[in-house]
């Protein structure tokens, strides 16, 4: 075959050219300490390591993510625990203000002038914001302000209008912090402050006047306990009849000098009255035999005609309870319009809506722990990801170093061999044998 000095040319350089790029490519791979450069050079690599690399980004902002949420539910926590020391130090003022054997109505009215500051500083909490000025317990409305004072205190007690209203919703701002989870990084105002059931949590036991001419509060020296559910399915069956929502009585009357009690229902009227020993528990069962599955607890001596309700729970805000717990400290004890068993029932029974409101309170802080638990797993969690992810990228992209440097000086071998033949090749002539 006759090959043409063109020909020789053309071989030569192109092989130069072929040899110049493979080790231009592995001076990049080297310099980089990437293997895979461009889709061409692993086009199934490229593809896979394109799929780890969006999965990285998608990891990283969801660790950002969770750093936001685990930032402001520990603002909220921090709030929440503010909280709970405020209506431990009311509490135990409350307590205080109970013993009426050493405190007189002045020191009451301190005691309610210390409530109204922590009132106060109670809806500077349900008002906070975090850093980006966002209201913590507004629901989704971050930029609405949650609380405001709607009514003045009461000049007496109890109030059924709560002084503060809510002007948020309940809904939660969610964050995506892994890629099956969101978190709420909030917690709606209403389920902190409005939202705590009264009574024991079942039932409400109060006062419910004297029904004996001339009627009024009552005029004995009894005072009734929170109450208690000892079968709850027998109290579950007994509220779906047909007293449901209606105020049971327990009313007090002598027989032969001897103190009784019945229990009267708007249905099955009075019970067959029993002997009353103060102290001992009074079965709430009505005179057509509906058993509540529950009881009370009277202490002292009632008189005559003295009655207790019990009526079902409700919601009552935190502000309600500490309105209510200052109109009772506001008011003048002792006198003919307001002994002190009545003051004693009154402020038991607040006492015992306000432990119901710190047990909610404990309960939502709760969750907001379990939360941040939670952030915490999903961080290590996102880590380990992390390490996964750039793993595979290195699989996929990385340059094995030994082996490049050996190709490397291969091709470095091949391109010299080239541009050497070429020399020589490209010297022959016939007139060099004329």
């Amino acid at each position: 075959m006759r090959i043409s000095t063109s020909q020789i040319y053309d071989a030569g350089a192109l092989n130069i050219q072929r040899n110049q790029s493979a080790l231009y490519k592995l001076q990049n791979q080297l310099s980089t300490g990437r293997r895979v450069l461009t889709p061409e050079d692993d086009p199934v690599a490229a593809a896979q390591a394109l799929i780890v690399t969006q999965s990285l980004e998608v990891n990283a902002q969801q660790v950002e993510n969770q750093g936001n949420a685990g930032s402001q539910l520990g603002l909220v926590d921090s709030q929440l625990s503010s909280l709970t020391d405020l209506l431990q130090n009311v509490r135990e003022r409350v307590v205080q203000a109970g013993n009426t054997g050493t405190l007189n109505n002045s020191d009451r009215q301190t005691i309610a002038t210390e409530l109204e500051s922590r009132l106060s500083e109670m809806l500077g909490i349900a008002n906070s914001q975090n850093g980006s000025g966002d209201y913590l317990f507004s629901g989704y409305q971050g930029a609405t302000r949650p609380f405001a004072i709607n009514a003045a205190l009461p000049a007496v007690p109890p109030s059924s209008t709560s002084p503060v209203g809510y002007f948020g919703d309940a809904g939660e701002r969610l964050l995506q912090v892994s890629a099956s989870r969101q978190i709420a990084v909030n917690v709606a105002g209403s389920d902190v402050f409005m939202n705590a059931r009264t009574g024991n949590g079942t039932f409400v036991a109060q006062t419910g006047g004297n029904i004996v001419a001339p009627v009024g509060i009552n005029k004995g020296s009894a005072i009734i306990d929170a109450g208690s559910v000892l079968d709850p399915t027998k109290w579950q069956t007994a509220v779906n009849n047909p007293l449901a929502g209606q105020p049971l009585e327990i009313r007090f009357s002598p027989v032969a000098g001897v103190m009784n009690y019945g229990l009267y229902d708007p249905v099955g009227g009075l019970s067959a009255l029993q002997p009353f020993t103060p102290g001992q528990a009074i079965p709430l069962v009505t005179a057509g035999g509906v058993d509540f599955g529950a009881q009370v607890v009277v202490q002292g001596q009632p008189a005559d005609g003295d009655t207790f309700k019990i009526k079902p729970s409700s919601s009552q805000s935190l502000f309600q309870t500490m309105q209510n717990l200052i109109g009772i400290l506001r008011s003048t004890v002792g006198s003919a319009s307001y002994t002190t068993s009545e003051y004693a029932n009154a402020l038991g029974g607040q006492l015992t809506n306000l432990d119901q409101a710190f047990d909610n309170v404990s309960r939502v802080q709760a969750t907001v722990g379990t939360r941040l638990r939670e952030l915490d797993s999903l961080g290590d969690t996102s880590s380990d990801l992390y390490i996964q992810y750039q793993s595979s990228l290195s699989k996929l992209q990385d340059l094995d170093y030994a082996k490049a440097i050996s190709d490397f000086t291969l091709q470095k071998t091949y391109l010299e061999a080239a541009q050497k033949s070429f020399v020589q090749i490209s010297g022959l002539s016939l007139f060099n044998y004329l």
